[in-house]
């Protein structure tokens, strides 16, 4: 019995040991993978800093390619266009005005009625309209024929026609954000079509003339007053609130800027003359790049894999419509590192599958045991439930690209400070010499999603806005978000050029 007693308590201990060796296995495997996803953050966060010296960097950056653009047509990525808007709206325009809104697969329709003081807008009434998908791969005529009978049953809607006489014709600003080289406030041609759009017989063609052709095809007795882009009427709804706005940025799905410039600045445009002296400048700042910008092996696969590689390189890093997607290419590499995912998704292969406002939810989630994050990881990426402290790192990888994409939209902003001497510096200057260097009230628009629901993303920018210039200068640089400044601005500045006759300035 003593030695079967003995044999037992071997045997026990033997198991005891294969069994503490089993988990001690694990336990090791288990630092290995975690180490190795740790690792993988770690070089994200490397990849992705953003100290304030290197924003400086950018900024001073941003100022040089926003002076080479103006230089010479093609001197910069930047293509600093001209918009021929030459004044912007004092808060004074009075009457009804209307503006149409066509810049993705919605046809925004608006009214707005203007009463003259203290930039008051009496009413504004908004129409938004899906545009049949058809209608985007058809015939010119048959989109413009679209909005104009569109447009004209949001008219016959009006309340009180009684202002409208047969000796008024109605004003119309026209939202069109597509690739256009503009000619004048109210003429410009289509370069190509972007969004899903592909219409071949407009490509080339004046857009305002397509649309008043169908507004007169169906009898509605309209004139288009302005073609402008959606970051030139945020502008132009800014300045009308805030007479000390001189930007106006973009920050949602896509991202853009425009502000307003000097004449003689405009240095590709010799002899421009405008009535005002200056005029507002589309930058096209999604295609900026610099060698400063901090790229990670994931924004170049992204770039790769786009349909616009070597294109829009600060878009893709700042813009809603890739901020998810970047997230989404981390957590594959992670997964495909290790299993603290479980089984690899095949979710997670699928691009643009994780949209910017789940990272939002993700990263902003604050109940104890992040079951936001959970639920979106189930539900948009197949990833069944997985630890708290895996749910932790997925809010750090948002928290990192989320900070990386703020910042950089802030050094873009001081660079247009900078440029315009609104910096606290002085700016670049063109032909004159410096520009007075004492700070004023600066006002930027901003509108967009990413910044106005993402409060994260807000709170980082402004962050990072402080830094860079120092909260001497920073206390007199306002960031006022707008909305629906593509419509609304677009109908304003309709109402301020309103009493013009002719273009105040065009090219010939």
């Amino acid at each position: 019995m003593g030695r079967v007693t003995v044999a037992v308590a071997v045997g026990a201990a033997v198991v005891a040991c294969a069994v503490a060796g089993v988990l001690f296995g694990r336990r090791v495997r288990s630092r290995r993978k975690w180490r190795s996803v740790v690792g993988v953050l770690r070089e994200l966060e490397e990849s992705c800093e953003t100290p304030v010296g290197r924003l400086r960097q950018v900024v001073d950056a941003m100022a040089v390619e926003m002076h080479a653009g103006l230089a010479s047509e093609g001197g910069s990525k930047l293509k600093m266009l001209l918009t021929f808007v030459d004044h912007l709206p004092t808060g004074s325009e009075v009457g009804t005005y209307y503006a149409l809104d066509l810049g993705g697969t919605n046809l925004r329709v608006v009214r707005v009625q203007l009463g003259g003081r203290s930039s008051s807008i009496l009413s504004k009434d908004v129409e938004l309209l899906p545009i049949p998908q058809h209608l985007m791969t058809s015939t010119s005529e048959d989109l413009f024929d679209f909005i104009a009978t569109t447009l004209k049953q949001f008219v016959e809607k009006e309340e009180n026609n009684s202002e409208f006489s047969s000796l008024r014709t109605r004003e119309l600003g026209f939202t069109f954000s597509f690739p256009v080289k503009q000619l004048s406030i109210r003429s410009g041609i289509l370069i190509r079509w972007t969004k899903g759009f592909a219409i071949d017989d407009m490509v080339g063609r004046e857009v305002v003339e397509c649309l008043q052709a169908g507004l007169a095809r169906n009898g509605l007795d309209m004139q288009v007053a302005v073609l402008v882009n959606d970051t030139v009427g945020t502008l132009a709804l800014g300045h009308y609130h805030d007479a000390d706005t001189v930007a106006a940025v973009i920050i949602g799905t896509g991202t853009n800027a425009s502000y307003l410039e000097r004449s003689d600045a405009i240095i590709k445009c010799q002899g421009l003359l405008t009535t005002s002296g200056g005029m507002v400048v589309n930058m096209e700042w999604g295609n900026f790049w610099s060698s400063h910008l901090p790229r990670t092996s994931y924004d170049i696969d992204l770039d790769g894999e786009s349909p616009n590689p070597n294109d829009q390189g600060f878009e893709k890093m700042i813009s809603g419509l890739y901020l998810g997607d970047i997230v989404r290419r981390v957590i594959l590499r992670m997964s495909q590192e290790s299993d603290i995912f479980g089984p690899l998704s095949p979710s997670l292969l699928v691009p643009f599958i994780l949209h910017t406002p789940f990272v939002s939810k993700m990263h902003e989630d604050d109940s104890p045991d992040l079951q936001e994050v959970a639920r979106i990881l189930k539900e948009k990426l197949e990833i069944p439930e997985v630890p708290l402290k895996v749910r932790k790192l997925v809010v750090r990888i948002c928290d990192v690209v989320t900070r990386r994409a703020a910042r950089l939209a802030a050094a873009g902003i001081v660079g247009i400070l900078k440029k315009i001497g609104r910096d606290g510096t002085g700016g670049i200057s063109s032909i004159r010499g410096r520009s007075d260097i004492k700070m004023r009230r600066t006002v930027v628009a901003i509108e967009g999603g990413l910044y106005t629901s993402y409060t994260m993303f807000r709170e980082y920018l402004h962050e990072a806005l402080n830094e860079i210039l120092g909260e001497d200068i920073a206390q007199h640089v306002i960031l006022k978000a707008t909305e629906d400044g593509s419509g609304v601005g677009a109908a304003i500045i309709a109402a301020s050029y309103s009493s013009y006759t002719v273009d105040s300035v065009q090219l010939l």
